[in-house]
């Protein structure tokens, strides 16, 4: 194992510029900065976490809070935060939260109440307000995506405004009939998501004086195969057709696609489409959506948790809201209904 001392010798400096150079701790010269950088590289000298730990009282270390792991947007989103806080030489403990309570009080109150994170991060997780006052004790930095939180920095998405902008995009290109593939209640968890773009999706259809018609709502899973079943119910059902659906989800109207192929409709002539993510198989079908950039998300949210890690008492705003961005991305899905 190469040690500091021999960096020191080989870069021409003390071991304790070595070690502000290398943790990122205390002033040191540019020049200085890129002779130890290199002079580590040169030798393969890797800065010790558990030294480090004891010197700066800090694991390098942040905690994620996830409420899935095997969904497309959650393993996007850590994808960013990964991303972002690797590139800070920061690693990441995951914990993953189910509605089973027994599970989510151990992580609470013991897990992260070993000092082995430096700052949280809850992905899309409504917490129960024994559960965030457990994590304001930790006196540690957490930031929330997802929210509003009124104990906790929060960064938020207006999914209500999310759905209008979607449905209005199909309002703007002449459809009424416009079918909403949803969520059942068992789906509807953490923050209501299903719930507020079902409400922007009513309100935008209320605001264009369209009576909502409880016959073009369809349930499902927010997968490709839910979203593949409720087009199929909806479109199969006799009587009027919808001319355009609007999936609560990239995932879901990906499904929709794929129904209305197999049962002889096109898209966009006969049927328009469009969802909610930006999921990376949209480009492909050629998809319509409203993108909320999950994978900035994450970066957002290891950005902001290092800001606070940072900086000093005095600097840390507190409980600063952060509206995170989304953008309507016109692609082959949707088109103006014929007259």
């Amino acid at each position: 194992m190469v040690s500091i001392d021999e960096v020191a010798r080989a870069a021409g400096v003390s071991t304790a510029t070595v070690s502000r150079a290398l943790s990122g701790r205390g002033h040191v010269s540019a020049g200085a900065k890129a002779k130890v950088e290199e002079a580590a590289k040169s030798l393969g000298y890797v800065v010790s976490a558990s030294a480090s730990s004891l010197a700066s009282g800090r694991t390098r270390n942040i905690g994620v809070l996830v409420p899935f792991l095997d969904r497309w947007f959650f393993s996007t989103v850590l994808s960013g935060i990964a991303s972002a806080l690797m590139r800070r030489g920061y690693d990441i403990t995951l914990y993953s939260l189910t509605a089973d309570r027994a599970e989510r009080h151990d992580v609470f109150d013991t897990f992260l109440r070993r000092q082995r994170v430096d700052g949280v991060i809850a992905i899309s997780l409504e917490l129960g307000q024994e559960e965030t006052e457990r994590l304001v004790e930790l006196d540690l930095p957490v930031i929330a995506i997802g929210g509003p939180n009124p104990l906790l920095t929060t960064l938020t998405v207006d999914d209500v405004a999310v759905a209008r902008l979607a449905t209005e995009h199909l309002l703007a290109l002449g459809h009424r009939r416009i079918a909403h593939i949803g969520a059942s209640p068992e789906f509807d968890i953490d923050f209501h998501i299903p719930t507020q773009r079902r409400q922007g999706f009513e309100q935008a259809l209320a605001d264009a004086g369209i009576e909502v018609s409880p016959s073009l709502f369809e349930p499902a899973d927010f997968t490709i195969e839910g979203g593949f079943r409720a087009a199929k119910q909806l479109l199969g059902k006799p009587g009027s057709r919808p001319t355009a659906i609007f999936a609560a989800s990239d995932e879901m109207a990906i499904g929709a696609l794929l129904a209305a192929r197999e049962l002889g409709y096109r898209v966009p002539e006969d049927l328009s489409v469009i969802g909610i993510d930006g999921h990376e198989l949209g480009e492909f079908f050629r998809l319509t959506t409203v993108d909320q950039f999950p994978l900035g998300q994450g970066e957002r949210a290891a950005d902001a948790i290092l800001e606070a890690l940072e900086s000093t008492d005095a600097e840390i705003p507190t409980h600063r809201p952060g509206e995170l961005p989304f953008d309507l991305i016109v692609r082959g899905s949707t088109a103006r209904l014929p007259q």
